[in-house]
C-alpha cells in the first residue's frame, strides 16, 4: 500500500476533516503595521505569514540594477526561528529561502504592472511566523494583498496554491504538511487566475502523466477560489479602513 492511500477516509474525508477539494481556512488582513507603504497578514491553515511592501522607491545600491522602462522588483523571504517548532538558527539565506525569494519575485512581477514604475524599486519582505505546509502559496497570497495595502497597481491578482493525489487517483487541494510528509508528489502553481496565466509551476517529484492535468486543474481552480477570498478581504479592507477590527475569514 502505497503513502498516499491513507489520505483520505472511507468517507473521503481527509486527517482534518476536510474534502478533498477543500480548501484550508484563510483568515487575512491587511494594513496591519504602519510603517511600509504596504502590509498584509494570511493564515491558510496554520500556515502563517506576513507580508510588507516598501516603494516604489529610488533603486537602492548601485544605480546599474535600475530599469528605464520598469520597475525592480526585489523580494526577501525569511521564516522565524520559532516557525516550525523546532530549536535552530534563523534560517535566512540558505539555498531554500534564496529559491522562494526568487520564485516570489517570478510570480510578483508577472502581477504588478511595472512599467509604470521606471528607475524604481519595490521591495517586498515575506516572514513566515509559522509553518504547515503550503508555505510559498500562503506567502505569495499574502504579498499580493500587501501589495494592494500599497497601493501599487497590478494587472491582477496573482493567488498560488498547492494540489496532489490521493489514494493513487484523486485529486487533492490544498495540502497541509502533514499530508505532504505521508503523501505523495505535490504540485505548486501560482496563476493570474482571470486569465488563467501560470506563472510558476514546480513538483516535488514527478506526477504520472495520465494524472498531471486534473491535478493542475485543481490547483488552478485552488487559485481562483483563493482570488475571491482575498477580494472579499480588500473590500472589507475598504469598507474599514481605519478600524482595527477589518478580518476576512473563511470557515
Amino acid at each position: 500500500m502505497s503513502k498516499n492511500r491513507e489520505l483520505l477516509s472511507k468517507i473521503g474525508l481527509r486527517q482534518d476533516g476536510r474534502r478533498a477539494d477543500e480548501l484550508r481556512r484563510i483568515r487575512c488582513k491587511l494594513g496591519v503595521f504602519t510603517e511600509p507603504d504596504g502590509s498584509a497578514y494570511l493564515e491558510q491553515g496554520l500556515t502563517k505569514v506576513l507580508a510588507a511592501v516598501y516603494g516604489p522607491h529610488q533603486v537602492r545600491g548601485s544605480r546599474s540594477k535600475a530599469q528605464h522602462d520598469s520597475a525592480v522588483v526585489n523580494c526577501q523571504f525569511s521564516m522565524a526561528v520559532f516557525s516550525t517548532g523546532e530549536r535552530k538558527k534563523r534560517p535566512r539565506g540558505d539555498r531554500k529561502s534564496t529559491e522562494i525569494s526568487i520564485h516570489l519575485r517570478q510570480a510578483l512581477t508577472a502581477a504588478i504592472k511595472v512599467e509604470l514604475y521606471p528607475w524604481t524599486q519595490i521591495d517586498v519582505y515575506v516572514e513566515v511566523l509559522h509553518a504547515d505546509g503550503g508555505i510559498y502559496p500562503a506567502c505569495v497570497n499574502a504579498a499580493t494583498l500587501a501589495l494592494i495595502d500599497a497601493g501599487i497597481p497590478l494587472k491582477e491578482y496573482v493567488c498560488a496554491c498547492t494540489a496532489s493525489l490521493a489514494n493513487n487517483d484523486v485529486p487533492l487541494l490544498d495540502v497541509s504538511h502533514q499530508e505532504e510528509i505521508i503523501g505523495g508528489p505535490t504540485l505548486t502553481v501560482a496563476a493570474l487566475p482571470m486569465s488563467g496565466k501560470i506563472v510558476l509551476m514546480e513538483m516535488s517529484q514527478r506526477f504520472h502523466v495520465d494524472h498531471l492535468q486534473k491535478v493542475l486543474d485543481k490547483a488552478l481552480q485552488g487559485c481562483k477560489d483563493i482570488k475571491s477570498i482575498l477580494d472579499e478581504a480588500v473590500k472589507s479592507h475598504i469598507q474599514d479602513v481605519g478600524s482595527s477590527t477589518g478580518w476576512a475569514s473563511t470557515t
